[in-house]
């Protein structure tokens, strides 16, 4: 399988510009064969314009979720769009279930090739340090996984990589590929570098990070976003530019790995 991550310029609070982004990101990557293609944390409006999330906040049958539903059909390929703001009410008067009837939460919805939704994940662990996430956010309580292309997708968003139990709860739902749409800044860099080769790593399945790039008041994107194999070998990635990162990953080498050597059979 084709992974294709596009690593976007997120300008605060243009969410069309940003959107139109994603949906050509959608497309070249595409063109250049992909299968599935993860986009970033908040690529609608900017994880850190906080002030503009309520206003931008859509339920899950929005504008910019249809207009990624459609997209991957037309394209053929598998999306994650990771992340936006949901409007929990809305949805939840749309008849999807929520973790509260108000509010807003930090949403990634996995699309199918046919453009239909396969998983709803709502972060669980919303950032406090410099940040206004908890605020103004409510977390998510569910898991859900995806069966696509011979591996058992999950997905993770972005500050959930520093809780590895999360990671655990995956590997026992029988993941063996975890996708994680961050928007990650500087100067956290090897931070960056670290957590998510350490959960591929410790858990022996592919971890896919997808981060922005953009500049903030508060902050700036670094980029780097990278897919990592079972054995934390990086297979792809990029610097703090706009890039799209693409890698050919296989569930057999997941099996192989895993038999070769079988520590999560150690676990107590």
């Amino acid at each position: 399988m084709r992974l294709a991550l596009a690593q976007l310029d997120v300008e605060p609070a243009a969410v069309t510009a940003n959107v139109d982004r994603a949906l050509a990101a959608i497309d070249r990557a595409a063109s250049r064969g992909a299968d599935l293609v993860v986009l970033p944390e908040m690529f609608t409006v900017g994880y850190f314009a906080f002030e503009s999330y309520a206003r931008e906040a859509e339920p899950l049958a929005g504008e910019t979720l249809t207009a990624v539903s459609e997209a991957a059909a037309d394209a053929g390929v598998a999306v994650l769009a990771g992340s936006l703001v949901e409007d929990l009410e809305a949805s939840d008067a749309a008849g999807f279930e929520t973790p509260a009837a108000e509010g807003y939460a930090n949403t990634a919805v996995f699309f199918d090739r046919d453009g239909e939704r396969r998983a709803v994940y709502r972060k669980h662990h919303l950032f406090g340090y410099d940040s206004a996430e908890q605020d103004l956010l409510t977390p998510g309580d569910r898991l859900q996984t995806v069966s696509f292309d011979g591996f058992t997708v999950g997905v993770t968003t972005c500050y959930d990589l520093r809780f590895p139990e999360l990671y655990r709860d995956l590997v026992d739902a029988g993941v063996t590929l975890t996708l994680v749409p961050s928007a990650w800044p500087y100067p956290r860099v090897e931070h960056w570098k670290l957590l998510p080769r350490t959960r591929a790593v410790e858990n022996l399945m592919y971890v896919a990070a997808a981060n922005g790039v953009g500049e903030f008041e508060e902050a700036s994107l670094l980029g780097r976003s990278t897919v990592y194999d079972p054995w934390g070998t990086t297979l792809a990635s990029a610097d703090d530019d706009p890039a799209l990162v693409t890698a050919e990953v296989s569930p057999e080498t997941v099996a192989e790995r895993r038999a070769e050597f079988p520590a999560l059979a150690d676990r107590r």
